[in-house]
């Protein structure tokens, strides 16, 4: 069977899928990854039916990092039978201002890429190191570069950019959105649920370890929490959210901290992980007694509303609300507490719906329809890869 390879690479895990093609349709035929890299690496995959195919832990010094996972995975691949690889698609973070859609990778897209990684330096290494690999053990193979800011390209220059000289503008230092991928999935994956909701105003929430918020309308990116880089918009697990710069400048100048320092407080130390001093997953969070945890909680669920607030305002409206991602997709308490500060737009949650975790929680009176729907981003990535593979063989 002619299969495409899904890889999106993270910094603690590798995720992969391989989708069969047949009659240009795509079917999941494996799902899979290695998480705890470095820590309590462990391979772990099944079919599309559910039935395990590896479940392989490792020593932490055996798969110490991506590039030993990324190893270990083909060392697997390899052995599946039946597939003939066809294309590889590849989750990249950031597209910078070159890239407004999916792109076949060779060495000049590759360096353009990594000019990049200072925007998003939790990321673009790791979503670039797979392709290198790849490009060294099968050349033959088309490699192509999905990107999560492609999806709010086309914006109005006057809501991208930021308020400084329009030269800074030109060199690439816009809003630029990220999430892409998820949101794309979501709005598609919109229209054939509740088709109306779809064609109107939509808040999507994308609440996970990275969380942002995205307004959209008739299906298409209008605003976006998140800017230059993947810092912006709602707190997250380990990154703050919006932050005044000058907090940044204080950092500098008055506690002499470097930039290196800065940016991985920024990056590694903040977000919920800082507020709480315990943990950067809401799982824990909820589950502690700690005050700094409700401390945490309550600060996420604040932003939350606030940048709903701004977005509803984007929109002039809202005509539903979306919940998306590991927190959204999971989380009834969260989803509960967020629902809670939104009653002043018309949104009105089922409990009971949205304790079964359902696919429509809000009430039969709800003004603004409320929606949990699972996001995709593999798939998408496999629908762009497909797509453009195809037209190249046109």
């Amino acid at each position: 069977m002619d299969a495409i390879l899904v890889i999106n690479a993270g910094s603690s895990s590798l995720k992969f899928q391989v989708f069969g093609i047949a009659d240009a349709k795509l079917t999941r035929q494996v799902r899979g990854q290695i998480g705890g890299i470095g820590t309590r690496p462990r391979l772990q995959a099944k079919r599309a039916d559910g039935a395990v195919l590896v479940d392989q832990s490792y020593a932490a010094e055996a798969v110490g990092d991506l590039p030993a996972a990324i190893a270990a995975a083909r060392e697997w691949l390899l052995t599946l039978d039946g597939f003939e690889l066809r294309a590889i698609g590849h989750r990249v973070v950031h597209g910078g201002p070159d890239y407004a859609q999916p792109v076949l990778i060779d060495t000049t897209v590759l360096d353009r890429l990594a000019s990049y990684q200072d925007l998003a330096p939790l990321h673009q290494p790791n979503n670039l190191a797979p392709i290198r690999l790849a490009m060294e053990i099968n050349p033959d193979v088309p490699q192509v570069a999905c990107f999560d800011t492609a999806f709010h390209r086309g914006h109005p220059e006057h809501t991208d950019c930021y308020a400084l000289p329009r030269a800074f503008y030109d060199q690439g230092v816009r809003r630029y959105g990220f999430h892409g991928l998820s949101y794309e999935y979501v709005a598609e994956r919109l229209n054939e649920i509740a088709p109306e909701a779809a064609r109107g105003k939509v808040v999507v929430a994308h609440l996970g370890s990275g969380a942002s918020m995205c307004a959209l309308r008739g299906g298409r990116s209008v605003e976006s929490t998140m800017g230059f880089t993947a810092l912006d918009g709602l707190p997250m697990g380990t990154r703050p959210g919006q932050l005044d710069p000058g907090v940044v400048l204080y950092l500098i100048s008055e506690k002499g901290m470097s930039a290196n320092a800065v940016s991985d407080l920024l990056y590694h130390e903040a977000g919920l992980k800082g507020l709480s001093g315990i943990s950067n997953d809401m799982r824990e969070l909820l589950a502690s007694d700690e005050p700094r945890a409700s401390f945490a909680i309550a600060h996420f669920v604040h932003r939350c509303s606030l940048n709903a607030g701004m977005l509803a305002a984007a929109l002039g409206g809202i005509d539903a609300f979306v919940f998306t991602a590991g927190v959204g997709e999971n989380s009834a308490p969260i989803r509960a507490r967020i629902v809670e500060r939104l009653t002043w737009l018309g949104a009105e949650l089922d409990p009971a719906a949205n304790e079964a975790g359902a696919a429509l929680i809000s009430t039969a009176t709800s003004r603004v329809a409320l929606h949990v729907v699972p996001t995709d981003e593999e798939l998408m990535i496999a629908r762009h890869t497909l797509a453009l593979i195809r037209s190249r063989a046109a």
